[in-house]
């Protein structure tokens, strides 16, 4: 039994490693540093190779660098992904920064706990973020003329995606972590041209903030994906939903989640609680659908899949 509880110990208690390690750990401890990255990896179900559910095709731009960082330094540089987004006419690029090294330190735990948010924006692009913005590339068209914003945005992929394609008049990218934000603002600088005449911000914005009432019946779409996990956060989320949405005319709000054991559910009484409407969709989109019978039929690029926590399910929510 105990060698059982060893092999699978509960992500709070590989959190808990991964603080203890931050702070005794040497930088140059390659032992610790490597135990670390195999905790994250579990956490996150990333593990090794690209599992992603190989929607966009995107590769690592490389930035220039100086010979005087160091090799530990170099673990901490951000890094920068081109996306090939296809268009009617021909591909276009968009280049998006990110965090290097799934890392964490301190001064991250530091933050969430002042600002009340977790840190999972920063450690990759989410599955979830993926397929949501596969699904807003996919239905562009809608987005046209509309006002746009991404909740819990991470490194705001899928909104820089709706700004570069939709035609949209605003996109608004949004996320409760200051150092997300700061990414999301140097992607935007780093795409200049790419979104045309549509405004794009990046926001920092809380859930439970009261800066949203500034922003109240402002939105015809809100996109979010993968922001459904923590249940302390459901009904600020929820709120949130209710006082963005646009109450004359239709509007709509777009997430992409997986079930997580009962998170999905949970969440989905507040916004019925609320007095919203929601409705739930499995199959969506056939390529994104493909791959996920690929995957639980063996495929072992993703070989740790499991569809309650990485296949996320359509959500769109209304008046």
């Amino acid at each position: 039994m105990e060698e059982s509880n060893e092999q699978d110990p509960k992500p709070s208690t590989l959190r808990w490693k991964i603080l203890r390690q931050a702070l005794l750990s040497h930088p140059q401890q390659s032992d610790n540093k490597s135990q670390s990255q195999e905790i994250i990896n579990r956490i996150s179900r990333k593990g090794k190779g690209n599992q992603t559910f190989d929607l966009i095709p995107c590769h690592l731009h490389h930035l220039p660098t100086t010979n005087s960082l160091s090799e530990y330094e170099g673990l901490l540089s951000d890094v920068c992904y081109c996306y090939s987004l296809p268009t009617s006419n021909s591909a276009r690029n968009l280049f998006v920064f990110q965090r290097g090294g799934n890392r964490a330190s301190i001064s991250d735990f530091e933050i969430c706990n002042k600002h009340d948010i977790d840190n999972t924006g920063l450690v990759c692009p989410w599955p979830s973020e993926e397929v949501l913005s596969y699904y807003c590339l996919s239905h562009a068209d809608m987005f046209r003329s509309k006002t746009i914003i991404e909740l819990g945005a991470g490194y705001g992929l899928a909104g820089l995606v709706v700004a570069a394609v939709s035609e949209a008049s605003e996109v608004v990218i949004s996320d409760g972590n200051p150092q997300v934000v700061e990414y999301i603002q140097r992607s935007i600088g780093a795409n200049p041209g790419a979104f045309g005449n549509t405004i794009v911000k990046p926001k920092l914005l809380h859930w439970n903030d009261e800066e949203i009432m500034t922003l109240s019946n402002k939105f015809d779409f809100i996109i979010a994906s993968d922001c459904t996990f923590f249940k302390e956060f459901h009904k600020g989320l929820v709120q949130t939903v209710k006082s963005l949405l646009k109450d004359s005319g239709p509007s709509e709000a777009i997430f992409f989640s997986p079930k997580r054991g009962d998170s999905l559910n949970k969440f989905l009484e507040e916004v019925r609680e609320s007095g919203l409407h929601c409705c739930i969709t499995e199959q969506y989109e056939e390529r994104v659908w493909k791959r996920h019978q690929e995957f639980m039929k063996g495929d072992q690029s993703w070989s740790s899949y499991e569809a309650d926590h990485c296949y996320p399910l359509l959500l769109k929510i209304s008046r």
